[in-house]
């Protein structure tokens, strides 16, 4: 590898064959320093019991939580997050809340909000109003961490409204507008590729202003190598560029989690 940006395990798609609380274990077994979830609990507000287990985890395992989803409902599923889901509002802001919590105590600074599938009989602008005021909301709760809301734009649904980094980035935007500037594009270079982005163009117009890098290679969102892109070069493309945060390994293993990781040889 020619860049020299540092690696958190996403331990929602890695370690699966492990219950949640041990996967930062095995993290950390394997060499890595930093771990990153998608929302690790059934609820959006789960009991305290749960939160303080998966944070003694944490701390257990000697790892720092870089990263964390606010609830998206099913995920992967029929929800992708519930960011502009007017039935679900007051479970995002209760939501949010918790979060909030859990980075007050483990000093996580990303959060990614989900935006949610559209909602059959509801008016798809009436869902982006939504979106942009919980955003705000959610970016005001993680202020006092020093947290960042990130947006990210996702493949493998037509109903899902942002699928390009000029999406991405036209709600931020528009989450700035609003008031909250501490919310940034997550850019998931197999997310993009899948969607037919130009990633290097991606990443030679708005590498500085990520506020998170995701890797897997495309197609089939294996481990890097095991696809067709050239992940070490537009990695060291944006750090060039001014990315100077962590990169996210969001990966489904083709081989048990733990042996994964030969790529970095």
């Amino acid at each position: 590898m020619s860049h020299t940006l540092g690696y958190t395990v996403n331990c929602s798609l890695l370690f699966t064959e492990l219950p949640v609380n041990e996967r930062p274990r095995a993290a950390r077994d394997a060499g890595f320093h930093a771990v990153e979830f998608w929302w690790p609990f059934e609820s959006a507000t789960p009991a305290q019991a749960e939160i303080d287990a998966f944070v003694a985890a944490l701390d257990d395992a000697d790892v720092r939580l870089s990263g964390l989803n606010f609830f998206a409902g099913q995920l992967p599923g029929p929800d992708r997050g519930v960011l502009s889901h007017p039935s679900r509002a007051d479970e995002f802001l209760a939501n949010a809340e918790v979060v909030a919590q859990i980075a007050e105590r483990t000093g996580t600074t990303g959060f990614n909000a989900l935006y949610g599938l559209r909602q059959d009989g509801v008016d798809p602008a009436e869902q982006d109003r939504l979106a942009v005021r919980n955003a705000v909301a959610a970016a005001d709760a993680v202020a006092k961490v020093g947290g960042t809301v990130l947006v990210e734009p996702i493949s493998g649904s037509e109903d899902y409204p942002l699928k390009t980094a000029a999406e991405g980035l036209a709600f931020v935007a528009k989450v700035r507008e609003a008031g909250a500037e501490n919310v940034a594009l997550l850019a998931d270079f197999f997310h993009l590729a899948v969607n037919g982005e130009d990633v290097a163009a991606v990443v030679r117009d708005h590498a500085a202003e990520f506020g998170h890098i995701q890797i897997a290679d495309a197609p089939g969102r294996g481990e890097p190598g095991t696809g067709a892109l050239p992940l070490d070069e537009l990695l060291t493309a944006a750090q060039a560029g001014g990315y100077r945060g962590l990169v996210g390994l969001e990966y489904k293993p083709t081989v048990p989690s733990a042996e994964s990781f030969g790529w970095r040889d």
